[in-house]
C-alpha cells in the first residue's frame, strides 16, 4: 500500500519537529510534509494532491484565525484538515467543527493523544479533547452567521478568505487567475448572503467567529 502522507502546517520549527517525532512513531510511518506559513500550506497541498491529512495551525504568517481552514476546506474539499492549535477553547472546537474541521487537537496534547486523535481522524471519526462538549449550543447571532458561511460556494469562500486577509479585489483576481469583474460579482454575492453593506463589514461578521483575529 502507498505511504500515508501528511502536511504539518505550523510556523514554529520546534513544534514542527515535535509533530514530526510523534508521527514517526505511528504505523506506516507516514511521509511529512512541512509548511511554515499559509501560503506554503496551500502550496503543499497542491503539490501533494493525495495527501491524507493537513494539521493546521489556526495563527501563522499569512492567515489568521479559522479563515484559513474556510480558505483550505474551499480549495482543497478532499483534504481533510485537523486544527492544531493552542486555543482549545470549547467555542472554538466547536466552530472549528462546523467550518468543516475534521478534528481538533490541543497544542498541549501528548504524544499519545496526537497519535490517537490522528489515528482517528484517518479511520474517519472526529477528534476532539478529552472533555469537550459536543452538545453546546451557540448564540443565536452566531449560529445565524455560520448557517450564511455554509451557504456560500468554494470560490466564494476563498474569496472571503482573501477579503479577510486585506487583499484589493484586483489582487484576488489575480490570485484566483479570473477577471476583477468576477470579482466583484463574487463580493456582491457574498455582501447579500451574509446580510452586510460592504466588505468591510464581511470581514467584521469573520471576526466575530475569530476567524480574523490573531490572538
Amino acid at each position: 500500500m502507498p505511504e500515508m502522507t501528511i502536511i504539518i502546517a505550523d510556523d514554529h520549527p520546534l513544534f514542527r519537529g515535535a509533530m514530526r517525532q510523534a508521527l514517526s512513531g505511528m504505523a506506516g510511518a507516514p511521509a511529512i510534509v512541512e509548511a511554515g506559513d499559509f501560503a506554503a500550506a496551500r502550496r503543499a497541498a497542491a503539490d501533494n494532491p493525495d495527501a491524507d491529512l493537513m494539521l493546521l495551525d489556526l495563527t501563522m504568517p499569512g492567515v489568521s484565525g479559522l479563515s484559513g481552514l474556510i480558505a483550505l476546506r474551499a480549495e482543497f474539499p478532499s483534504l481533510p484538515v485537523m486544527i492544531v492549535s493552542a486555543h482549545d477553547d470549547p467555542a472554538t472546537i466547536h466552530r472549528a467543527l462546523d467550518l468543516g474541521a475534521a478534528g481538533f487537537l490541543s497544542k498541549s496534547a501528548g504524544i499519545e493523544e496526537i497519535r490517537e486523535g490522528i489515528a482517528k481522524v484517518m479511520a474517519g471519526e472526529v477528534f476532539v479533547p478529552p472533555g469537550y462538549d459536543q452538545n453546546q449550543e451557540y448564540e443565536p447571532e452566531v449560529a445565524d452567521l455560520l448557517h450564511r458561511l455554509q451557504t456560500l460556494t468554494p470560490q466564494q469562500s476563498r474569496v472571503l478568505s482573501m477579503l479577510a486577509e486585506g487583499l484589493l479585489n484586483k489582487q484576488i483576481a489575480y490570485e484566483l487567475g479570473v477577471s476583477e469583474a468576477t470579482i466583484k460579482a463574487h463580493v456582491s454575492a457574498i455582501l447579500l448572503k451574509l446580510n452586510v453593506d460592504s466588505r468591510t463589514q464581511a470581514v467584521i461578521q469573520l471576526s466575530k467567529l475569530g476567524t480574523v483575529a490573531a490572538a
